[in-house]
């Protein structure tokens, strides 16, 4: 985990999941680079109101030139916080597509759950976890939270989703105290006649010298989400690993879900891969 990447949802002041970036970065001697995504300009018919089309550039024109000075002010800031290698990016267009784009030379995305509604906020954070392709920790709303590594849950179901958020943060859960497995109910696979590689969490975590405790979760499918962050919680844990969208993403958010809730209520970080 070399290349940390923050999105910053503005560039007068550094926000919670900025600040949480910067001591990651500074913490595992890694990159950090902080990013801002300038909307495009409006789009309409020239023809229709062309004073309303260059004033709506001209703004899109200025608000980028302002972004971009804000590069020394935040590499100076992440220098302050113990970050050695820091970089400003300003980008135009929608955000989500942009964070893909630059996700390509970068490890982890860190960004902030707004103090927005939480249902606003949760599908903004969620859109930006399935576009980014990245490994994603998305920080709560308020004070940026502890970097102790005193505690880590990891939520567990057995499924591709949660490997995969498990792999991705294997450095971080190496410097972890503790790691508490809260095993849930198993993915039940579709019958297949083939059958894949079976993977077994303790011996990947073994192998890699990280040692767990395991306890069991027994919550309702409807109910995960809430159960996840009490056993969490209850587990002194700073950061919740989880796999992302475990169903589609349509009916997690039509019919509820894990990730929906997690988004949405955690108040603490939470780790997550799609």
């Amino acid at each position: 985990m070399k290349d940390i990447l923050a999105y910053a949802n503005n560039f007068q002041s550094w926000s919670p999941g900025m600040e949480y970036a910067a001591h990651l970065a500074a913490a595992f001697d890694a990159a950090l680079t902080g990013i801002y995504i300038v909307p495009s300009p409006l789009v309409m018919p020239s023809y229709e109101a062309p004073e309303l089309l260059t004033f709506a550039v001209e703004s899109a024109r200025q608000l980028e030139e302002n972004a971009c000075a804000a590069r020394a002010p935040f590499i100076a800031w992440a220098n302050q916080l113990g970050v050695q290698k820091a970089a400003w990016q300003v980008a135009e267009g929608d955000t989500s597509h942009a964070l893909e784009h630059i996700g390509n030379w970068h490890d982890l995305l860190v960004l902030d759950r707004t103090a927005d509604p939480p249902l606003e906020s949760a599908s903004l954070a969620g859109q930006i976890v399935l576009a980014s392709k990245l490994p994603c920790v998305v920080v709560p709303p308020g004070k940026a939270p502890s970097l102790s590594l005193d505690c880590i849950a990891l939520a567990w179901n057995g499924s591709p989703e949660a490997i995969r958020s498990i792999h991705a943060a294997r450095p971080i859960l190496a410097r972890a105290r503790r790691v508490v497995v809260l095993h849930g109910t198993p993915r039940v696979a579709m019958s297949e006649i083939s059958w894949k590689p079976e993977f077994e969490l303790s011996d990947y975590l073994q192998r890699h010298g990280i040692h767990a405790e395991e306890q069991l979760l027994i919550a309702h499918d409807e109910d995960a989400g809430a159960a996840l962050l009490a056993a969490a919680k209850k587990a002194g844990a700073n950061m919740l690993i989880m796999g992302a969208y475990g169903r589609t993403r349509f009916s997690e958010w039509i019919f509820g879900g894990a990730t929906r809730h997690v988004l949405s209520h955690a108040d603490i970080a939470v780790f997550m891969r799609h």
